[in-house]
């Protein structure tokens, strides 16, 4: 391959690892996540680990098969479509579970830092105020996000041994597809969490009913996948 087509195939890897971020099952996964927070910052941290973890698989994937000219068959390719529709029905019942046992409202508190803010939040657990502030959401993106790449390796795998003649050239065209799938879903994360920014006493009860809807989408998006792979 000429390296004059080269930079025109990597910037077309970008476009499409963008637009690989917008897939349906991508947007359904996600929204899951996004809907338990209620900051930019933090949704776009939560897309970056999404990104991260897709586009380390990819490269894990793409190694093996440039390196050691391994093939995915299509029956696991399936297996793994499949993987990602019992994820997407584990994480709405999550979420529908957690809105069925939360009281949820809201107050101002403060940590022992002094720190004061106010969310939502239930007393499930006690009378007190004590939550965490880990990053649990953002290690259960980057693991989706490691799902996701793995259900959607091959199709982009065998591009890459298609048209690069080069393994190093190969990895790089993956490299920059993670980077364009990274870019489109810290947009998609933050742009999801606009309708939580607002501040949480106005939105309980819209709250609430955009968490119920996104764990239906989630619910049926993957219900969808496991019955087309069960008729397959």
């Amino acid at each position: 391959m000429p390296d004059s087509y080269l930079l025109p195939l990597l910037l077309l890897g970008l476009l499409l690892g963008a637009k690989h971020a917008l897939d349906a099952d991508h947007i359904a996964a996600i929204l899951t996540i996004a809907t338990e927070n209620r900051t930019f910052w933090r949704s776009s941290l939560i897309g970056f680990c999404w990104g991260v973890g897709h586009t380390a698989i990819l490269l894990v994937v793409g190694a093996g098969v440039l390196f050691y000219k391994l093939s995915i068959p299509a029956d696991w390719n399936n297996l793994f479509e499949a993987g990602v529709g019992v994820m997407l029905i584990v994480l709405g019942f999550s979420v529908g579970l957690a809105l069925w046992r939360e009281r949820l409202h809201v107050h101002a508190h403060e940590h022992e830092n002094a720190e004061t803010h106010r969310h939502l939040h239930s007393h499930r657990a006690g009378a007190h105020h004590h939550h965490l502030h880990r990053f649990r959401l953002e290690y259960r993106s980057l693991a989706i996000g490691m799902v996701h790449g793995l259900a959607g390796s091959a199709a982009l795998l065998l591009l890459v041994v298609a048209t690069m003649p080069s393994v190093w050239q190969g990895l790089l065209y993956i490299l920059v597809f993670g980077i364009g799938s990274i870019a489109g879903m810290v947009l998609l994360a933050t742009a999801l969490s606009i309708p939580f920014a607002v501040r949480a006493e106005r939105m309980v009860r819209a709250h609430q009913v955009l968490r119920a809807g996104a764990a239906l989408i989630s619910i049926v998006l993957g219900s969808n996948i496991l019955f087309g792979w069960l008729m397959s």
